[in-house]
């Protein structure tokens, strides 16, 4: 089964996209890592997303469209999640298209309900090693010695600017605005599925097992 996750920052999408890769053996595609990993390689759609990037201007939605075209075709007929894409609703049209002329079909679009005051505490908590990239929080996940990333060993743990609480705050104002007419979007599909994002990884995965793995 292909499913789409989509909720707020910090509802717990890529803890349970993970899980979802390694227990179910599907294959997960974020657009933040096929933006990276195609201007690391400087392929031309990523330097075509770099020139928007560098300006600070959003990469249009049809570079990102023909990035998640490219991986698409690589996957040989394994199962896939996205995550964090589609963002609007132009973008899930876009995507409806690409998927039929990859003869492809999404058949849930998973939601993580998770109250706005909770993903704030989440998300002001977060804590990301500058060093290899992994993340921390300092309630929930913590390092065993305070600022020292326990994969790597380097002093560099630290705090985002983008996850200051007034950042946070614009960035779920800016996801309520853009994103959350999805859900009016895969409810008239009839592929929406909403989750109760609160609970413990475990019980979360279990609700999400339940939906695309029955």
């Amino acid at each position: 089964m292909n499913v789409i996750l989509f909720g707020p920052p910090g509802a717990g999408k890529g803890t349970q996209s993970a899980l979802m890769v390694e227990k179910l053996g599907m294959a997960h595609i974020s657009t933040g890592d096929l933006f990276r990993e195609n201007m690391k390689n400087e392929t031309p759609l990523g330097k075509k997303a770099k020139e928007y990037v560098d300006s600070g201007a959003l990469v249009p939605d049809q570079v990102v469209i023909d990035m998640v075209d490219d991986v698409l075709q690589k996957l040989g007929g394994k199962s896939f999640i996205l995550d964090g894409f589609p963002r609007t609703v132009p973008q899930a049209e876009a995507l409806e298209a690409l998927l039929k002329k990859n003869s492809m079909n999404i058949e849930k679009a998973v939601f993580f309900e998770v109250p706005q005051n909770i993903l704030l505490g989440r998300l002001t908590g977060r804590r990301v090693c500058k060093n290899c990239g992994a993340t921390y929080h300092i309630e929930f996940k913590p390092t065993a010695k305070e600022g020292v990333c326990d994969s790597c060993g380097s002093d560099q743990v630290v705090q985002r600017k983008d996850d200051s609480e007034d950042v946070i705050q614009t960035r779920l104002d800016a996801y309520d605005k853009s994103t959350a007419p999805l859900k009016e979007y895969f409810q008239k599909t009839g592929q929406f599925v909403s989750i109760d994002g609160l609970g413990e990884t475990d019980k979360v995965f279990s609700e999400i097992k339940s939906v695309v793995a029955p």
